[in-house]
């Protein structure tokens, strides 16, 4: 799969709360770094933090644009309640190994009542 199709597939398993099936995209020495955390480095890092993350509030990704450039696609997101947000994927061999995200942590506890750190 190219960058666009992994990101394709990646919001269809977000979506889905699949966080197996997401770590099944990422390569074993992945970094997924949302700025508004520390970067999570590893598949099985990766796949824990999804874990959490789905069981702490219902989130999900409807794609504006995904503009892709070689290896890199670029994801325009908003979410059902208008938060909205930016993520980047470097892909290589069709498995990202970089993925860095930008949206409004405040907001996103906010809206789901979480507690703010």
């Amino acid at each position: 799969m190219n960058a666009r199709e992994v990101v394709e597939e990646w919001v269809k398993r977000f979506n889905a709360g699949d966080a197996e099936g997401l770590a099944e995209l990422y390569s074993d020495d992945a970094v997924n770094h949302q700025v508004t955390q520390q970067p999570v480095i590893g598949k099985n890092a990766i796949k824990s933090v999804f874990e959490q993350e789905f069981s702490e509030a219902e989130m999900t990704c409807i794609p504006e644009v995904i503009h892709e450039a070689g290896e890199v696609a670029a994801l325009e997101w908003r979410d059902p309640v208008r938060l909205r947000g930016c993520g980047f994927f470097t892909v290589k061999e069709g498995q990202i190994i970089f993925q860095r995200g930008y949206w409004d942590k405040l907001t996103f506890l906010k809206m789901h009542n979480l507690p703010i750190e």
